[in-house]
């Protein structure tokens, strides 16, 4: 969509985006019309749908593509290379510190319960990201232990679950508990013998 787009149309672009976002985050997706959008951007029907021919359709999958980046970003760049249990440490702080700080409107509770129910086109980006986030958590996971590929992944996908689950409790109650609980139980059989004698 950015292809052959001026660096002006892509920055009106871009606000539009962020804050269709930060009304998804406060209404829902169901119940974000084109209507807020314009009026959360003092843009025009007409320009809306220049930027977005398919109207919200389009506007909720630019969205989903957003939320899903600003999930990965949050966690950069810790996730890219967790080959040691202070790197795993590292990670784990800096999602705590990061869903702490967005409280209960945070991108990752946006994009599963909401955005990932708007489209076909939505649910591939979550489904995307998702697999994107599994990869990294593999890749530390075999860093960590000599078990094998299959429980391996279960080991990283009771990680990104952990994260998911608590993120979702915390949208439901605002209490960080849940996730703090879920994320260091998931993560604490990664770590060394070592550790625990030092």
């Amino acid at each position: 969509m950015n292809k052959g787009m001026t660096a002006k149309g892509r920055a009106t672009r871009n606000r539009i985006i962020a804050a269709a976002a930060l009304l998804t985050r406060e209404k829902g997706a169901a119940d974000t019309t084109l209507d807020d959008v314009r009026e959360a951007t003092a843009t025009s029907k007409s320009q809306l749908f220049h930027y977005f021919p398919e109207g919200r359709s389009d506007i909720l999958t630019a969205v989903a593509e957003h939320e899903a980046a600003q999930v990965l970003e949050a966690q950069k760049p810790f996730l890219d290379d967790l080959s040691t249990w202070e790197s795993w440490q590292e990670w784990r702080q800096a999602v705590l510190d990061h869903y702490a700080e967005l409280g209960q409107k945070c991108p990752l509770g946006s994009l599963t319960t909401e955005l990932g129910k708007s489209s076909a086109q939505a649910r591939a980006i979550v489904s995307a990201l998702f697999d994107e986030w599994e990869a990294a958590l593999v890749r530390g996971v075999e860093a960590m232990t000599s078990d094998g590929e299959e429980a391996v992944r279960r080991r990283a996908r009771s990680i990104l679950t952990a994260v998911q689950g608590g993120v979702v409790m915390l949208q439901t109650t605002g209490r960080m508990d849940y996730l703090d609980a879920a994320l260091t139980d998931s993560v604490s059989p990664l770590r060394p013998a070592t550790a625990d004698a030092a």
